[in-house]
């Protein structure tokens, strides 16, 4: 099998990489804590002193995480601002325009949002 040269450097990366992750879960696996079968005292839950309320496999609405997940795509938006904010008179009406498309397809996004009751923790 002829690989062309420029593969080479590829095939290092993804074996150091697979044997990086091969290593370190058999070093977790046999250098790690061994867990004690059983219901003692020691591997019960506990949160500083407090009793334990309720089970910590609870599930959470898929609200929380969509909110968690609008909250980093508006967030990242602002990202974007930061070279506008700097250079904004290099850029010129050209680099306004793109900015204000830019602001619009978000805003269409955050209307849409909006409308669908995303935002609403009451439903």
């Amino acid at each position: 099998m002829n690989l062309p040269e420029s593969y080479i450097p590829i095939l290092i990366q993804a074996g150091v990489a697979i044997g990086f992750v091969a290593v370190s879960l058999l070093g977790a696996h046999f250098l790690g804590p061994k867990q004690k079968k059983g219901n003692s005292v020691k591997n019960q839950s506990w949160e500083c002193g407090v009793p334990v309320e309720g089970n910590a496999r609870t599930p959470f609405s898929i609200k929380y995480f969509l909110t968690a997940v609008l909250f980093v795509l508006f967030d990242i938006e602002i990202v974007f601002f930061y070279p506008y904010a700097v250079n904004f008179r290099e850029f010129g009406m050209e680099g306004f325009l793109a900015v204000l498309t830019f602001v619009a397809i978000f805003f269409m996004a955050f209307f849409y949002v909006w409308k669908r009751g995303a935002l609403d923790w009451d439903k």
